[in-house]
C-alpha cells in the first residue's frame, strides 16, 4: 500500500519539470511610423494629450528603452532588417523595391527550430510569401486603412489567396489575431505571433468613432517648425538657400513639390503662419487618431491573453517600424536620420523575467531584434546576424560593458516619393551624431521615376554634426566648429569601421565611393 505514493510520485515528476521548462510565448507588436514622441512615457511634448495611456501603462509595468534606432528609417528595409537581423546590403533590401524570399525570412525559420508555433498578422510589405510562418494573414502592399484584402495561408496560392474584410485595419488585425489565438493555435507549443498594424501610417484614415478625439485641443507645436535656427546644410537647403523649396517635405507651404497642407486640402489663401498653423494641427489630430486606434487594440489583445490564462507567460515587445517627423524642423514623413525620424520606441513587458518600470539608454538598433527574440525563446544568435541579443538588457536593467557604443544609419532612396530626402549616412552615439549627406541615388537606372523619385538631381555634398548631450533637437549643425574637430575626426573613424564591419561599403556604386573618398576630409560646410 505504500508503494503506490512512490510510483504516482515517479509519474508526477515528469509533468512537473514539464510545467517548470514550459517556454514563454512571445507576442511581438509593430505599428508603422509610430514615432516615440507620439507616445507618452517618452515624454515628448505631446504626453499632456494623454495619446497612449495602455502602452504606458505596459512600460511602467516593463522595460522601457530610450535609444532605440532603426538603421533605415523606411517601411520594407526596417522590416527586413527586423526579419534578418541584418543591415540593407546583406539581405538585399536597400529600398521599397526590396523583398524577402522565405528561405531568407530567419526571424520565424530559427524560432520554428526552438519549438514555437509562428504567425504574422496584418502589415508585412515585402512582396514575397511570407512562407517561413506557419500562420499568415497579411495586408498585400501597404494595405488599405478601411475594408481590407488580406492574404492569408490556406488551400489558395500566394498572391490568389485574398480574403476581404469589413471595417477598420486596426480594429480587423485585432480580430484576426485573436481568433488565431482562439482556433488556429495549438496549445501544445508555445507562439511566436508578428501583429503588425497598418496605422499610423499616412494618410491617417482613423476609424470614425473617433473623429471627435481632440477635435478641441490645441495641440503643442514643436519650436523648430517655425524657427529652424541652424539645423541642416547645403545639402539641406541650398548655398544661398535655392532648395529650401525642394528638400524635404514640409508642414508649411515651404516645399514647393510636397506639402502636408496640399495633401489635407487646407485652405491655400492662408496666410504662411497660419496655413502652417491649420496645417499642423490638421496633421496631428488624424495621426493622434489613428494612434488612439492602435492604443485600443492593443488593449483588446492583452484583455484577451488574460482571459485566456496566457498573459503572464507571453513576453510582449511593442515598436514601431521606424519614427516620424511630427512637424519637427518643418518636416513631415520619415528618412531622416534626425531623432524624431531615427528613433524606434521600444518597449517590453514580461513580470516573471524582466525587470519592472526602467528605462534603459543603451544603443539599440533593429539588427538586434531577431537576435534577442530568438534569444528569449532558448536559441543562440546565428552567425549570419549582424545585431546582438540585449536579453540581459531586459532581465538586469544594466548595460553591458562591452555594448556597442554607437549606431551606423543609412538611407538610400534619394529625392523619393516627392519627399524630397537626399541618400546620407551617419553614425550615432550617446552624445554626438555625424551625417554624411552624399546626396546621389545608388543606381539611377534602377525603376527611373519609382516612388515619384527625381534620382537625376545630383545635390550638394556635406557634413552635419550634432552635439546632442547640449542639442537634443539637433538646432545647432556644430561642422564646423574647431571645438569639436577631434570628436568628428573620430566619429569618421567609426563610420569607417562599422561601414566595413557590417558589409555597407560601396564596392558595388564606385561613383558614390569616388564622392565618399573626395568629400570624407571636408573642413567646411
Amino acid at each position: 500500500m505504500k508503494v503506490l505514493p512512490f510510483f504516482t510520485a515517479l509519474f508526477l515528476i515528469p509533468l512537473l519539470m514539464s510545467a517548470q521548462e514550459k517556454k514563454p510565448n512571445i507576442l511581438y507588436i509593430m505599428s508603422d511610423d509610430h514615432t516615440s514622441q507620439a507616445i507618452g512615457v517618452y515624454g515628448s511634448r505631446l504626453k499632456t494629450l494623454n495619446p497612449t495611456p495602455n502602452l504606458d501603462k505596459l512600460a511602467n509595468e516593463g522595460v522601457l528603452l530610450t535609444n532605440t534606432f532603426c538603421t533605415n528609417s523606411i517601411c520594407t528595409p526596417s522590416r527586413a532588417t527586423i526579419l534578418t537581423g541584418q543591415y540593407s546590403q546583406t539581405n538585399g533590401v536597400l529600398d521599397l523595391e526590396g523583398r524577402i524570399a522565405a528561405d531568407k525570412q530567419y526571424l520565424p525559420k530559427e524560432i520554428k527550430k526552438l519549438g514555437y508555433q509562428t504567425a504574422i498578422v496584418g502589415k508585412w510589405h515585402l512582396k514575397e510569401e511570407p512562407g517561413a510562418f506557419d500562420y499568415y494573414k497579411v495586408l498585400p502592399v501597404q494595405g488599405k486603412y478601411f475594408d481590407p484584402v488580406f492574404r492569408e495561408r490556406g488551400e489558395k496560392a500566394w498572391p490568389k489567396n485574398t480574403v476581404k474584410y469589413k471595417g477598420h485595419s486596426s480594429d480587423i488585425v485585432t480580430d484576426i489575431s485573436i481568433e488565431w489565438l482562439d482556433k488556429g493555435w495549438n496549445k501544445e507549443q508555445p507562439f511566436f505571433l508578428m501583429h503588425h498594424f497598418k496605422a499610423p501610417h499616412d494618410f491617417f484614415e482613423f476609424a470614425p468613432r473617433y473623429k471627435d478625439y481632440l477635435e478641441d485641443v490645441e495641440i503643442p507645436e514643436p519650436a523648430s517648425l517655425y524657427d529652424n535656427k541652424n539645423n541642416g546644410s547645403i545639402a539641406t537647403y541650398g548655398k544661398d538657400g535655392e532648395l529650401r523649396n525642394y528638400i524635404g517635405s514640409s508642414i508649411s507651404k515651404r516645399n514647393k513639390t510636397r506639402d502636408m497642407g496640399r495633401d489635407l486640402k487646407i485652405d491655400q489663401s492662408l496666410e504662411d503662419k497660419e496655413y502652417t498653423h491649420a496645417s499642423y494641427q490638421e496633421y496631428l489630430k488624424r495621426y493622434l487618431r489613428c494612434v488612439k486606434g492602435v492604443d485600443d487594440n492593443i488593449k483588446r489583445l492583452l484583455d484577451h491573453l488574460d482571459e485566456i490564462g496566457e498573459l503572464d507567460n507571453t513576453i510582449i515587445v511593442y515598436t514601431s517600424d521606424q519614427g516620424m517627423m511630427l512637424g519637427e524642423h518643418d518636416y513631415q514623413d520619415k528618412r531622416w536620420m534626425y531623432e524624431e525620424s531615427m528613433r524606434m520606441p521600444f518597449i517590453a513587458h514580461f513580470p516573471k523575467n524582466f525587470k519592472k518600470g526602467i528605462k534603459v539608454d543603451a544603443i539599440i538598433n533593429n539588427t538586434d531584434f531577431a537576435p534577442t527574440l530568438i534569444d528569449l525563446a532558448g536559441g543562440k544568435t546565428p552567425k549570419y546576424m549582424h545585431g546582438e541579443s540585449f536579453k540581459s538588457i531586459l532581465e538586469t536593467g544594466k548595460e553591458p560593458k562591452k555594448w556597442r557604443k554607437s549606431t551606423y544609419y543609412r538611407y538610400w532612396m534619394h529625392m523619393a516619393h516627392k519627399h524630397g530626402n537626399p541618400a546620407h549616412f551617419g553614425v550615432r552615439t550617446k552624445d554626438y551624431k555625424l551625417i554624411f549627406f552624399y546626396s546621389r541615388h545608388f543606381d539611377p537606372a534602377k525603376n527611373p521615376n519609382a516612388w515619384g523619385a527625381d534620382y537625376d538631381f545630383e545635390g550638394p555634398i556635406a557634413w552635419e554634426f550634432y552635439d546632442l548631450s547640449k542639442d537634443p533637437h539637433e538646432m545647432n549643425n556644430a561642422y564646423d566648429d574647431p571645438k569639436y574637430s577631434k570628436v568628428i575626426a573620430d566619429l569618421k573613424k567609426e563610420i569607417k569601421k562599422l561601414r566595413k564591419k557590417y558589409n555597407e561599403e560601396d564596392g558595388n556604386y564606385p561613383k558614390l565611393q569616388k564622392i565618399i573618398e573626395e568629400h570624407w576630409d571636408d573642413k567646411a560646410l
